[in-house]
C-alpha cells in the first residue's frame, strides 16, 4: 500500500459540506469520486477537519491509500482533471509514511473568517464574505478576544450537534483586525469543537456593534451554556487556511 497526503482548497457554496451525505453532493464524495476514475480502487480518504455546508478550504489536508505506487505529480494531475467541474483544486500531493493521519497527525489547525463590513452588498465576494453593514469595532472586538485565550471548557461556542468527548479546548490565538473594508479573525487551536470559530465570531460581533461589553464576551465563556452564545455567523465567511503537521 501507498499513502498520499494532499492539500486542497475549495468553494464550499455547492457543497453539503465535507463529510458523505446521502443524496446530496459533498467534498468528500467529489475527491473519492476522482480518486476512483483515476486509479480504478474505491478509497475512503480522511480530512484534518469536516468543514460544514458553505464552508471554504484554502489548505484542507487529506490522506489516503492505493494498492499501488504513482508519481504524487501525475496523482495531483489526474485528480484536478477528474474533479471538473467541481470548485475543487489540489493544490500539492505527496507520497507520506504509514504512520501518516491527515486528522490524527495533526498539530494544529487554522482558520480565518472574512466580513465584509460596508454599507454596500459584496457584488464579488458573495457567497466568500459575511456582509455587516453595520460599523464594527475591530478594536473592542480584538480585546475581547483576547480575554479567552488558553485551555477553557468551550460549552458555550460548541454545537449542539457537536460529537466530541469534551468541551475543553485549547485556544492559542483569536485575533479580530481591520483591513480596509475588511474585519478578519484568524483562530488557530490544536483542535476546534464543531461550529466553535462560528460561534465565537457571531457573539464577537455583538461585541464590535457595541451591544456587548468585551467582559461580557468572556462571561459568555464563562457561562458554559450554549444559550449565553450570541446567533452563529454564517458558513460562507469561514476558511480553513492551514494544518500543521
Amino acid at each position: 500500500m501507498a499513502r498520499y497526503k494532499l492539500t486542497i482548497e475549495y468553494d464550499g457554496t455547492p457543497f453539503a459540506g465535507w463529510q458523505r451525505q446521502a443524496g446530496q453532493m459533498s467534498v468528500q464524495e467529489a475527491i473519492e469520486t476522482a480518486i476512483a476514475r483515476f486509479s480504478g480502487e474505491t478509497v475512503v480518504i480522511q480530512a484534518a477537519g469536516r468543514t460544514d455546508s458553505g464552508v471554504h478550504a484554502l489548505g484542507q489536508v487529506v490522506s489516503f491509500d492505493l494498492s499501488t505506487e504513482r508519481d504524487p505529480f501525475r496523482v495531483r494531475e489526474a485528480l484536478n482533471f477528474h474533479l471538473k467541474p467541481h470548485p475543487v483544486a489540489v493544490v500539492a500531493a505527496e507520497a507520506v509514511g504509514e504512520d501518516f493521519e491527515a486528522r490524527f497527525s495533526a498539530l494544529a489547525r487554522h482558520y480565518e473568517y472574512r466580513i465584509l463590513n460596508r454599507r454596500a452588498r459584496p457584488a464579488l465576494e458573495a457567497d466568500r464574505v459575511w456582509h455587516v453593514a453595520v460599523p464594527l469595532d475591530a478594536d473592542a472586538m480584538h480585546a475581547a478576544a483576547q480575554l479567552i485565550l488558553g485551555q477553557h471548557d468551550f460549552t458555550t461556542f460548541r454545537a449542539a450537534e457537536c460529537q466530541a468527548k469534551s468541551p475543553i479546548r485549547t485556544l492559542d490565538i483569536l485575533t479580530v483586525s481591520r483591513q480596509g473594508e475588511h474585519v478578519v479573525i484568524y483562530a488557530k487551536a490544536r483542535s476546534f469543537l464543531h461550529s466553535q470559530v462560528r460561534s465565537m465570531v457571531g457573539s464577537l460581533k455583538l461585541v464590535g456593534e457595541g451591544k456587548w461589553q468585551p467582559s461580557d464576551f468572556r462571561a459568555a465563556l464563562d457561562a458554559r451554556n450554549r444559550a449565553a452564545c450570541g446567533p452563529l455567523a454564517p458558513p460562507e465567511g469561514l476558511y480553513l487556511t492551514q494544518v500543521d503537521y
